[in-house]
């Protein structure tokens, strides 16, 4: 519950207890006479005397959070947001070229920019006050409300800077204009003395504000700290490309961080400077970031935005509105969200893709949508005094507007990134549909039953500890396989014959191949980005085909399916390769096998003495091979090989390249790489 909550909350209660006693004393009145009335009410039980009136600034001090949301770091850290923002108001309005933030090991934060300078005549409804200790001491005081002074602004209210006098222990403001230096200091919002003309000055204007939050409100242990202060300052400087914001803090403060002591935020990319350096190492659906920025006269109606699509993680949108953050978004945010909706799918009926859009939602296009939305409006109507979220309705037609044409125009300009971006949404709206119709299936059934595929000997172990898969080709080897398997810990999938090249299979392929989709049914696995370790129903998962060229083949169609669609499972190590022996040798009582021609030949010379016929029988695929033979070479845990799948991090890349040009839907690719590696085949050394 916030404070602002405990306050009517208490006013509720006080109203609640002065019933009974406002009741009683009416009734004692009406009844005096009466020897059995009881005893009257007393008078001073809730009096005119209990309604307390605050006055200046003691209602923020009685409840800051009313005012900046609490006590805690994040409301501590609105202060320096109230007097920054008030810096930008002047530079957006083209008063103002810099700003300057500097922070200090006693716990001082001052502001400085080179605009016009806060008022100091003598306010005229105030005499003998100055315009600048009105606005410093009185609540819903400043040039905010007439458009005249500030075309669009992010004080609106009037309250922000004297509320950060009323939490300060320490407030000292300095006005440099006409060419005269103010100065007036504040403890407590308390003037210590009337602004003081200080001196006369040629080469300085604006404010100078220099604060130090009251530890009576905050607590002793609470300070600025220097990295936030440092982001919200850089972020100012995305915000408004006109600006310059110079950045500067006591060494002891930073000392082992990576926060400078000193620099300079000036960036006239703005937002799409912003975002790029946000996005920087993660991978883009599309390389392009769609930006741009409609400015209108005065500032009013103005909008800057920038927006990609991350393929590697979740995305997020920031706006703001004349600078000021709005992190629970609001009526700017849904402008954006309708114009992208809207542009997309009218994309896909162009390209003539519309059936397929059509299932798309304004939440299929923000995920993964990483944004910067900035607008400037005149007057604009948050809800709370630390404007989280912006309510003005204006906001969502002024977005709409400035984004359609260009979102049309950049889509129609860029086919290859525009096919991208509608496959990434198509897919996020279908799992989302598939997501749907899970759950109104498991809702259907009060016991979820585990769909398998018909094909599956599925092993009696329900734990995925200790138990594993054998993926194998054919119903005769799998036969040999189910004989050979131990049922507790070992199940067996057939597949027939060789699958899918996923490398160069469309998704509507994918969807459709029933061996895929029973495949990804026994694991208990989704693909892609919806992979959870913790869902695969087996510890490990083996590849066992046939020791020959087919058989190799067809294990790399596989790994090249986990590769691309379950890239997880090979990280964690779950992925292997079974080792069956090729051929058998025989000479006497004694038999070996051998998984290839050159083991053959190693254990021929090496194994079996010229006393004897040797017999020496192949293997023409697993099926032919005898249960007993099959476990005892490559099923049984303990006398069989192994070998694991494995992708090295350094390795990654050129991995993926050779998945590509190996498996990939280009022959060119393929008969390059070979051709390459031609000379090293004969020796068994071709390295991929």
């Amino acid at each position: 519950m916030s404070q602002s909550d405990d306050l009517f909350g208490a006013a509720a209660r006080a109203k609640s207890e002065a019933k009974p006693a406002a009741r009683a004393a009416v009734r004692g009145k009406g009844e005096a006479a009466r020897p059995d009335a009881g005893p009257p009410a007393m008078a001073s039980d809730y009096t005119a005397a209990h309604i307390e009136v605050l006055e200046g600034l003691e209602p923020v001090r009685r409840r800051p959070g009313m005012y900046i949301g609490g006590t805690d770091s994040k409301a501590l850290h609105h202060l320096f947001a109230e007097v920054i923002d008030n810096a930008m108001d002047e530079a957006v309005g083209g008063h103002a070229t810099f700003i300057e933030v500097q922070l200090g090991t006693d716990g001082f934060l001052t502001v400085s920019d080179n605009g016009r300078g806060i008022p100091v005549e003598e306010h005229p409804k105030f005499p003998g006050k100055s315009a600048l200790e009105v606005i410093m001491t009185t609540l819903h005081a400043g040039g905010k409300f007439d458009s005249k002074v500030y075309e669009t602004s992010g004080g609106l209210h009037g309250v922000g800077v004297s509320v950060v006098n009323a939490l300060s222990d320490l407030l000292e403001v300095e006005v440099a204009r006409n060419q005269t230096l103010y100065r007036q200091t504040f403890v407590r919002g308390a003037p210590q003395g009337p602004l003081a003309e200080v001196g006369r000055i040629t080469n300085r204007r604006g404010t100078r504000v220099r604060f130090h939050p009251d530890p009576q409100i905050f607590g002793d242990g609470l300070r600025f700290e220097p990295a936030r202060v440092f982001r919200m300052a850089r972020s100012k400087a995305y915000l408004f490309g006109g600006v310059e914001i110079r950045w500067s803090c006591d060494p002891e403060l930073v000392k082992g961080t990576d926060i400078p002591e000193k620099t300079v935020f000036r960036f006239p990319g703005g937002l799409r400077d912003y975002l790029a350096a946000d996005l920087e190492g993660h991978t883009l659906v599309h390389p392009d970031i769609f930006s741009g920025r409609i400015k209108k006269t005065g500032g009013h109606g103005s909008v800057e935005w920038a927006v990609a699509w991350v393929a590697d993680a979740d995305g997020g949108i920031s706006s703001y509105c004349n600078t000021i953050p709005t992190p629970d978004g609001g009526t700017h945010e849904t402008g954006l969200r309708a114009v992208l909706l809207k542009g997309l799918k009218d994309h896909a009926e162009r390209v003539g893709q519309g059936k397929r859009g059509g299932v798309i939602t304004g939440d299929d296009i923000t995920a993964g949508c990483a944004a910067m939305l900035s607008v400037f409006v005149r007057e604009p109507e948050f809800q709370g005094q630390t404007k989280d979220r912006l309510a003005t309705t204006e906001a969502a037609r002024i977005v709409e507007a400035a984004l359609r044409d260009p979102f049309d125009h950049w889509l129609a300009a860029n086919p290859v990134q525009a096919a991208r971006l509608l496959d990434h949404v198509i897919d996020r709206a279908e799992d989302r549909l598939r997501r749907k119709q899970e759950k109104e299936v498991s809702r259907k059934t009060a016991v979820r039953k585990l769909r398998l595929p018909g094909k599956l000997a599925d092993c009696s172990n329900t734990e995925a500890a200790g138990s594993e898969l054998f993926i194998v080709e054919g119903d005769s080897a799998g036969g040999s396989a189910k004989q050979a398997r131990d049922r507790k810990t070992q199940a067996v999938l057939p597949l027939r014959g060789k699958i899918l090249n996923v490398a160069s299979a469309t998704r509507d392929k994918l969807a459709q191949n029933q061996q895929l989709t029973d495949l990804g049914q026994a694991l208990g696995c989704a693909p892609l980005s919806h992979y959870r370790d913790a869902d695969l129903r087996y510890e490990k998962v083996i590849i066992m085909t046939d020791a020959d060229v087919d058989g190799a083949h067809i294990a790399s169609l596989l790994v090249t399916y986990f590769f691309r669609q379950m890239p997880k499972l090979i990280e964690e190590g779950h992925l292997f390769l079974a080792v069956p022996p090729l051929y058998r040798i025989t000479q006497g009582a004694k038999t070996l096998y051998a998984r290839d021609d050159a083991h053959k030949a190693q254990l021929l010379k090496k194994e079996f003495s010229g006393k004897g016929k040797v017999e020496i029988g192949r293997f023409k695929g697993l099926g032919e091979m005898m249960p007993s033979q099959l476990k005892e070479t490559t099923m049984d845990r303990k006398t069989r090989t192994l070998q694991r799948v494995s992708i090295a991090d350094a390795e990654a890349a050129a991995t993926a390249d050779v998945v590509e040009r190996l498996m990939g839907n280009k022959p060119e690719a393929r008969f390059s790489f070979i051709s390459e590696r031609a000379a090293f085949a004969g020796d068994g050394l071709l390295d991929i």
